[in-house]
């Protein structure tokens, strides 16, 4: 009996530990090479740990929802249990094709990780939801197509009791103990935080109480920048297959403010200010697991295709559940952007380390008054919060005039630096 031992993933320096989710296999059942056995939550991303090679699950050592370090033993696979198939395996099989299965095959009805989570919020057995994507797997699309025709069904069961109301697509339940109460028409439930949340909220409340808080507000005219976008947007999509978005005329602005205010992009070591020469942008993103925020790196070598690019694969990994820790370690600003959900106006929260972080909001059509005349244009707020610790509100102010300078003039100053 050959044994491979399955190892949690080696996590970084700033994760000291994760937690087991829930496991997808139990002992005896057969796996293959780099199937999905379980997925380990850390306080930054969720980590799939694949099979490490195909055989028969002989020991699982670590129950669902208890702490794992880097590197921990927390199962055991028997190499040469891959020809000991189960009864229903052998009449699942084909007489005529006794070899294992390809991967590809095996691999159907595998659940990515976001589609797994959305099926156990609700209660959806494994296998019951056809996989549309790559080998089969099944896509959280696959799942909401499920949930929908579910839902409008004239079969459902009535429930027995109140039915606690949905939780929205964009809040992730972990799989651990809740507790509801039955009020009638009124239920409510009580569910633990996930390690992400408890982190975000432990990081917001240290930001708020170490840093010195402090946000100014300036006014942009988002016209020039709609203009060259609209211009550009047909030949751009065509020669780089990625839609011309905003965001990237809003990075490209960010570095050309901590060019001229240096301190913008500095961050507070003790009782020294350390300077970057380096702009590794931070984007906030929107996950089923709560608020992430994978960092661009050297975004002042960036074009606006790659920034444009970059931020598109944030977006799918985010979605399922697949920035790897790299991805938001560091950073020396953060830009958040509340306007795609329709935000008018905020004071965003510093992300520790940094020093200052630009919150853009919603581009609305308002009455403004130029040369006497009062004239309709599309209007953004940006807001800067800032540490007052180490910068001081002229170069905070200046910093964010630099910055609508850059976009309500000639934004297309930005492609060539100047």
């Amino acid at each position: 009996m050959a044994i491979i031992e399955v190892k949690v993933p080696v996590l970084s320096e700033s994760v000291a530990e994760g937690t087991l989710l829930t496991w997808k296999k139990k002992p005896g059942d057969a796996v293959v090479a780099d199937e999905i056995l379980i997925e380990i939550e850390t306080d930054k991303v969720v980590l799939e740990v694949p099979a490490p090679t195909s055989g028969v699950i002989a020991q699982i050592l670590k129950s669902d929802g208890e702490q794992v370090t880097s590197d921990e033993v927390i199962a055991r696979v028997d190499t040469e249990g891959v020809a000991q198939a189960s009864p229903l395996q052998v009449k699942a099989a084909a007489p005529e094709s006794p070899a294992p299965r390809p991967l590809s095959t095996a691999m159907a009805g595998v659940a990515m990780p976001a589609a797994a989570k959305l099926m156990a919020d609700h209660q959806l057995a494994t296998g019951s939801v056809p996989g549309t994507g790559k080998d089969g797997r099944v896509t959280k699309g696959d799942v909401l197509v499920a949930v929908s025709s579910t839902a409008s069904s004239p079969t459902r069961a009535a429930p027995s009791m109140p039915t606690i109301p949905t939780m929205p697509a964009h809040t992730y339940l972990p799989p651990v103990a809740s507790k509801s109460v039955d009020l009638g028409d009124r239920p409510q439930e009580r569910v633990p935080m996930s390690r992400l949340r408890a982190r975000v909220a432990e990081r917001l409340v240290q930001s708020q109480s170490t840093n010195a808080i402090l946000t100014t507000f300036n006014e942009i005219n988002m016209a020039p920048v709609m203009e060259t976008r609209k211009r550009m947007q047909e030949a751009f999509e065509k020669e780089h297959g990625v839609k011309l978005g905003f965001m990237s005329f809003f990075v490209k602005a960010a570095v050309h403010a901590l060019k001229k205010f240096p301190v913008l992009n500095a961050s507070v070591d003790g009782n020294d200010i350390v300077y970057h020469g380096f702009f590794d942008i931070g984007i906030a993103v929107g996950s089923p697991r709560g608020l992430v925020v994978p960092i661009l790196r050297n975004a002042d070598q960036m074009s606006f295709a790659q920034i444009e690019k970059k931020i598109a694969e944030f977006g799918v990994k985010a979605r399922e559940g697949k920035l790897g820790i790299e991805e938001m370690t560091g950073g020396t600003f953060s830009i958040s952007n509340g306007g795609t959900f329709g935000s008018m106006m905020s004071t965003p929260i510093i992300n520790p380390p940094q020093s200052a972080i630009l919150g853009v909001h919603a581009t609305k059509d308002r009455a403004m008054v130029e040369n006497g005349q009062v004239v309709v244009r599309p209007m953004n707020y940006f807001a800067l919060s800032y540490d007052h610790r180490i910068i001081d509100g002229r170069e905070a102010v200046l910093g964010l005039v630099a910055m609508k300078q850059a976009l309500d003039r000639q934004p297309a100053r930005l492609l060539f630096d100047i």
